[in-house]
């Protein structure tokens, strides 16, 4: 009877490609991992494609800041001269109309919208 241990083993050689898929796989991991990541700078929601969307959104957003800064000086104005303390009389004498619908008997209202 043979046993295991009256055997002798002899040491396996690696096959060649097995060797070679060994030295050849850190290499591929980090090939792919690269990609992966430069894939991302250029396709991903914040990569070089979607700087072009950024920058027109930039540009609808400050066109929006303009006209609501505008208003905003408009209304700045408006509250200005109706400030209790002294007040336009202009001012107020032209909300009091528009709110009461009221005019003097001589005047002609010409409606602008």
């Amino acid at each position: 009877m043979a046993t295991r241990e009256n055997r002798v083993v002899m040491p396996r050689t690696p096959n060649r490609l097995t060797l070679t898929l060994r030295r050849a796989a850190f290499p591929a991991l980090s090939v792919a991992v690269m990609a992966f990541f430069g894939a991302y700078a250029v396709l991903g929601p914040n990569g070089l494609i979607a700087l072009g969307d950024y920058k027109r959104q930039l540009v609808a957003r400050e066109r929006h800041y303009t006209t609501l800064d505008q208003r905003r000086a408009m209304l700045q104005n408006r509250v200005t001269l109706l400030d209790p303390r002294h007040a336009n009389p202009d001012m107020v004498d032209e909300l009091v109309r528009k709110e009461l619908n009221v005019a003097h008997p001589d005047e002609v209202i010409v409606p602008l919208k």
